[in-house]
């Protein structure tokens, strides 16, 4: 079994546990080589309440490498944001069977610091 496919058994653990619903939705980051993608997720209605990625129009003008713990900081920020707009403070954290360090923990740190509790 390789790295990708350990991740993805992690990640179905975890899926297993952690469910969003419309009181606390589930804040799933996704994790690639070159980008950070962040969404607010309620299962139970299969809605995205809110999204944010180092893509977004909003951030990428300002991001010099999308790849870093900085950028990972915006997205969080930007996503935590979204969320409050939308009337959602409270998230359950799914990490995707990724570690949490590094960027996954600094885009769980500035969410936090945006105001977002989980």
């Amino acid at each position: 079994m390789g790295k990708r496919e350990a991740r993805q058994k992690r990640h179905q653990r975890i899926r297993n546990k952690v469910v969003g619903t419309p009181n606390r939705p589930r804040m799933n980051v996704t994790r690639t080589l070159k980008h950070m993608y962040v969404q607010i997720i309620d299962d139970l209605s299969g809605e995205t309440i809110a999204s944010a990625s180092t893509l977004d129009p909003a951030l990428r003008d300002s991001i010099e490498v999308a790849s870093n713990r900085d950028a990972a900081k915006m997205v969080g920020e930007l996503a935590a944001s979204r969320a409050l707009e939308k009337g959602v403070d409270t998230v359950v954290f799914d990490r995707s069977g990724y570690k949490y360090h590094g960027r996954v923990k600094a885009l769980a740190d500035a969410a936090r610091e945006e105001g977002l509790k989980f």
